[in-house]
């Protein structure tokens, strides 16, 4: 089915003896979609997407994979599905070519075009040995080998790492393009700033567990605001304290400083405007400072 998701996680659980890596992972992607999976190192994430591509076995729960059971049958998940894992092995006496050349064979056919074309893309020489190449090089290798494929299904392990900016933004064009023509990619990173230019909605995960899923166009309509407001006479914090979503308050003797959503600028302003200001700041926070307001460790608090 068109509309079916191509990946669908159900109590998804991975245990290593008396470690718990994942637990009861609920999770869909859908098809045409760039999804961020996000989290720490250690969080979990490398161990979904080897659960996902049937190189791990679950200790309880399911994965679907292009409708197919992740596990048992991992080898028709394997012929429809890119994988670039976080630490990609090369075999290091082969070309780059004779790589690509490999792993179209073992695919049924002899065609190392979509190769070479990708390898113009990212500026890499597939003549040379993957020994000799700088570990940036390596990276663009083993993005080409994940996607020379086409396949339907991108599973990408921090695939920027190493990488130059115009590998960057080569490798962002590709992502595009890729869910243009139907296909999708789950795309896993410790770094908001890498997904947020390609991803279409971001889960993050901790300590093995899925705590938020949240589209990227909601996340920045939900952006925080830095504000600093100087008035000629004190201010007693109380005024600031109920406005919803007023985060990090600091108050000083003339002076009150805090984070807050869009939505709270207006009572902030009102609340100001009970006394004469002097001078007012405010500066949207980035993306990334944005989300680990919402999803960090850290509270609220007043200073």
């Amino acid at each position: 089915m068109v509309d079916a998701p191509v990946i669908s996680t159900r109590g998804l659980t991975k245990s290593y003896g008396p470690t718990l890596a994942l637990q009861s992972l609920d999770l869909q992607v859908d098809r045409g979609e760039v999804f961020g999976y996000l989290g720490p190192n250690g969080a979990g994430k490398t161990t979904t997407l080897r659960l996902l591509v049937g190189l791990l076995r679950p200790t309880s729960g399911t994965a679907q994979v292009l409708g197919l059971d992740a596990w048992s049958q991992s080898v028709e998940v394997h012929r429809r599905v890119g994988y670039l894992s976080g630490e990609p092995g090369l075999y290091p006496r082969l070309t780059g070519l004779q790589h690509a050349s490999y792993l179209a064979r073992l695919r049924g056919t002899r065609d190392t075009a979509p190769a070479q074309a990708l390898a113009r893309r990212f500026d890499l020489d597939l003549g040379r040995p993957a020994q000799d190449l700088s570990k940036g090089n390596r990276q663009k290798l083993a993005l080409v080998l994940a996607l020379m494929s086409r396949p339907e299904l991108l599973v990408l392990d921090e695939p920027t790492g190493g990488l130059d900016p115009l590998a960057q933004q080569a490798f962002y064009d590709i992502v595009r393009e890729h869910t243009t023509t139907g296909g999708t990619v789950l795309l896993s990173s410790h770094v908001l700033s890498e997904v947020q230019r390609v991803a279409d909605r971001v889960g993050v995960l901790r300590e093995g567990a899925l705590v938020a899923v949240e589209r990227l166009d909601t996340l920045r309509g939900r952006s925080l605001h830095h504000v600093r407001v100087a008035f000629s006479d004190s201010v007693d914090a109380r005024e600031f304290l109920g406005i919803t979503g007023v985060r990090d308050l600091v108050v000083s003797d003339h002076t009150v400083a805090c984070s807050a959503p869009e939505v709270a600028i207006d009572a902030i302003v009102k609340a100001a405007a009970r006394h004469t200001v002097v001078d007012f700041e405010c500066a949207e926070a980035d993306l990334e400072e944005t989300f680990l307001a919402y999803y960090g460790q850290e509270a609220p608090g007043v200073r």
